[in-house]
């Protein structure tokens, strides 16, 4: 059975389960540099001014950084059956267009601002607290707001793919600060 159509019993097990993991903000699991002290207490600060971290910023997200137009970090969190990281963007940080295949993808807003847009539609404002729910195979982009940092979690069924396609058009992301 396919990530998505599992019950929201399921789904919300998954989601206690990566809640009740704890780690130091300094934690390095992710592929890349190690964010420093200074970094995580900048970081850090910055995300207090908007409701604070509850997870771990991770790695500076180096392996897709050709994917984002600028830094982000990777917190991977669980991947038994379930793939949940912890993405943390800079301010006006995104990705580019994308798809995912064998599974939706889950953003859960953790902390701070941002957006995501599905292909066709207007783009949408994410804050803590706030889910959406990307269908398999949907064109779609997210990442931060231009004045704010943004951390999402991405929830993805084991096994999922990620398809890299055309930058967003900076234009049409500029409007939206």
């Amino acid at each position: 059975m396919k990530f998505c159509k599992k019950t929201f019993k399921v789904l919300m097990a998954a989601l206690v389960l990566t809640l009740g993991i704890t780690g130091g903000a300094g934690t390095a699991l992710a592929a890349g540099e190690p964010v420093t002290e200074a970094q995580t207490k900048i970081i850090s600060a910055s995300l207090l001014q908007t409701g604070g971290t509850v997870f771990p910023i991770g790695n500076d997200n180096a392996a897709y950084a050709k994917y984002f137009t600028g830094q982000s970090f990777l917190f991977p969190i669980a991947s038994d059956t379930v793939n949940v990281s912890n993405v943390t963007f800079e301010p006006s940080c995104i990705n580019n267009w994308h798809t995912h295949s064998g599974s939706c993808q889950v953003l859960v807003g953790v902390s701070g601002r941002g957006y995501y847009q599905i292909w066709g539609q207007e783009p949408v404002e994410m804050r803590a607290g706030e889910s959406v729910t990307i269908p398999e195979g949907t064109k779609h982009w997210h990442g931060a707001a231009g004045n704010s940092w943004f951390q999402h979690l991405s929830i993805m069924g084991k096994g999922a793919g990620t398809t890299w396609l055309e930058p967003v058009d900076q234009n049409v992301y500029r409007q939206l600060k």
